[in-house]
């Protein structure tokens, strides 16, 4: 367990609850009681319970160190409400009973003998929300109630084993022991005192550590004989009005006169509520990347990289009743697109990869060819321009330095196994108009670039994913001197599919989708970590900074609304099944990012953010169905 010590809080409710957003999950239903939402338990569904192991990646033993965050309404008898239980003997390894004057701590003690804790006196008010705190250590455990003074006692086993053991909610699975009470949140916080990020609290009853985006309450709604500014438009700003106070009640802003100009003294930003499926698109084959761009005139775009060379791919443009197709583009198993300009003209580039035309053939050929296209303003379309050369292309990136502009390619590999080969940059001639090659780079299995600036600094990370042998392999950075790039750092990945960096404030990040883990002939690991490093100023080097449990993930998505902060996920494959949600992280300061929206997908290869008329959208391309999504970021 000491290697991962960097675990975030595990919100247990909503990993059953938003498991499919478009329904409540069987067994429970969402309820409101004295001011707040919470869950109500009516049966022992088998969704409301899940392996350990989804949670707790790769550990045996469960932590030693841990807090457990409950928030729970409970009637005048409340039995047993959460537990994990080992498949094998059928008895709790570690679980809670709750009722109104105590609460009871069980798990599996030292020689596996059954062990019970209790606190005695709680006091918990039949019908009022309560939030509960228990902390377990080495040496001391407490419980805290509404942020009272806690209730100390004895330490807690280091050896419990979790293997083979599930987490149900709400119950041991069976209908005796269903909790009858509502519960807002559910929190494992491993290696950390809860309590102190929780207390003091101006509501301590109600005290949030992370409750499921489903139980959040609605905004409040203002009274009819509510007063309030009915200003509304922009107010001129004069000499006569300095130092005076305006409240615009469109903006959720309080500004102050300086004679000349309102400044801002307060303003309301956008804040995310939910997320609401807006358009199911039906694609004409599997989709592998969606780019969304806008053109002048035009407005705003979305290509498609259609597997199917027969039917080719697609651009679609942007309308009121959402994307509707504009134009067919022919392309050989495509697989990635990606728009830029030079000066004002709009240009598509295409990775093909050819290996949907040969995919009867047993060996693939030594390359393929790849398109740049350009937008044509007289016929309103884009018309071949130029062709490049590639061998089995999975992401090209665009980007100027010193006002040139430049593209580079992944190449991905040559023939059926050759992986380790020469990816491109290319530079653009003024000249001749076309783009000529300015440097070769070596990259394995390469599956995307990402440029991006820091200062007068210029870089280049490649996602290495495979040499042949292994999916453990160094993705490197490289840093523009003299005219080239040269190698900069590298950082160990497994089966890296993608870069996207970031900022925050001042400060930088790069997040590496890790697709699996392979060494050799061994079997594949699709649940692993991907993780977000930080650019340490200092050390002029990026360090780990979180680590994330994904499946198969293959994109990485970085976006903000207002003043938050967000990381969407495309997980593509548990080793099962296709059929995932991929995970909406919000940026929670010192905590990092924390999962707060699970969007269900199948076979998710790309996610695109775009805004449209002041609302905000998030679109996803399906690499298994034909099929894309577009999703409508409901704010408030």
């Amino acid at each position: 367990w000491e290697l991962k010590r960097t675990l975030l809080p595990l919100d247990l409710l909503s990993f059953v609850l938003e498991r499919d957003t478009s329904r409540v999950v069987p067994g429970a239903r969402v309820k409101q009681a004295a001011g707040a939402r919470g869950v109500q338990f009516l049966s022992p569904d088998a969704s409301l319970s899940f392996a350990a192991s989804q949670l707790l990646v790769n550990c045996d033993l469960f932590p030693k160190e841990f807090s457990i965050v409950v928030t729970v309404k409970v009637n005048r008898f409340a039995p047993k409400k959460e537990t994990k239980r080992d498949e094998k003997h059928a008895g709790i390894i570690l679980g809670l009973k709750l009722s109104q004057n105590s609460l009871h701590f069980v798990f599996n003690g030292h020689r596996k003998a059954t062990e019970h804790w209790s606190f005695q006196g709680i006091r918990l008010t039949p019908n009022q929300w309560h939030t509960l705190v228990l902390v377990v250590g080495v040496h001391r455990r407490k419980l805290t109630v509404d942020c009272n003074p806690p209730v100390p006692s004895r330490a807690f086993p280091s050896d419990l084993n979790i293997q083979a053991s599930r987490f149900h909610i709400g119950s041991r699975g069976r209908w005796k022991g269903l909790f009858s009470g509502l519960m807002r949140q559910l929190v494992l916080v491993p290696n950390s005192d809860a309590s102190n990020q929780l207390c003091p609290s101006s509501d301590p009853r109600l005290a949030a550590l992370s409750v499921p985006p489903l139980l959040l309450d609605l905004p409040v709604r203002r009274r009819q004989n509510e007063r309030h500014d009915t200003s509304s438009g922009n107010l001129p700003c004069s000499e006569l009005l300095r130092g005076q106070l305006w409240f615009n009640p469109l903006k959720k802003g309080l500004y102050v006169c300086d004679g000349s100009a309102w400044i801002t003294v307060l303003e309301d930003h956008k804040r995310l509520d939910y997320v609401l499926e807006q358009q199911v698109l039906a694609t004409s084959s599997e989709t592998h990347d969606v780019e969304v761009f806008q053109i002048q005139d035009i407005g705003l775009m979305a290509a498609m990289a259609h597997r199917s060379s027969a039917s080719g791919s697609a651009v679609y443009l942007w309308t009121n009743l959402g994307f509707r197709l504009y134009q067919n583009i022919s392309t050989n198993g495509a697989l990635s697109w990606k728009h830029f300009q030079i000066g004002k003209k709009a240009y598509l580039v295409v990775s093909n990869s050819g290996t949907e035309t040969n995919k009867s053939v047993d060996k693939q050929p030594e390359s393929d060819f790849s398109v740049i296209y350009k937008w044509s303003k007289r016929r309103k379309r884009f018309v071949r321009f130029q062709t490049l050369q590639t061998y089995c292309a999975r992401d090209w990136e665009a980007f100027d330095i010193n006002e040139q502009t430049y593209l580079a390619v992944a190449n991905h590999r040559m023939g059926n196994n050759n992986h380790t080969i020469n990816s491109v940059i290319y530079k653009w001639n003024r000249s001749t108009k076309s783009f000529e090659v300015h440097q070769t780079l070596i990259t394995s299995g390469a599956y995307d670039w990402e440029f991006f600036k820091v200062g007068p600094y210029h870089f280049l990370v490649v996602a290495n994913a495979f040499d042949g042998v292994t999916t453990s392999l160094d993705s490197v950075i490289y840093v523009w001197i003299d005219g080239k790039f040269q190698v900069f750092q590298t950082i160990k990945t497994f089966c890296a599919t993608d870069w996207e960096m970031f900022q925050i404030g001042s400060r930088v990040f790069l997040v590496v989708a890790n697709g699996h883990r392979l060494q050799g002939n061994g079997p594949s690991q699709y649940t692993i970590n991907s993780t977000i490093y930080e650019l340490d100023m200092s050390g002029r080097m990026f360090v780990r900074f979180q680590d994330i449990v994904t499946y198969s993930a293959v994109d990485w998505e970085f976006f903000s609304l207002g003043e938050e902060y967000f990381l969407v996920v495309a997980n593509s494959y548990n080793g099962e099944s296709y059929s995932l949600n991929s995970i909406l992280y919000r940026w929670q300061g010192y905590e990092g990012f924390v999962p707060v929206h699970w969007l269900p997908t199948i076979g998710c290869s790309d996610w695109e953010f775009f805004s449209s008329n002041g609302e905000s959208f998030l679109i996803y391309s399906s690499a298994k169905a034909p099929l894309s999504k577009v999703f409508k970021l409901k704010t408030y």
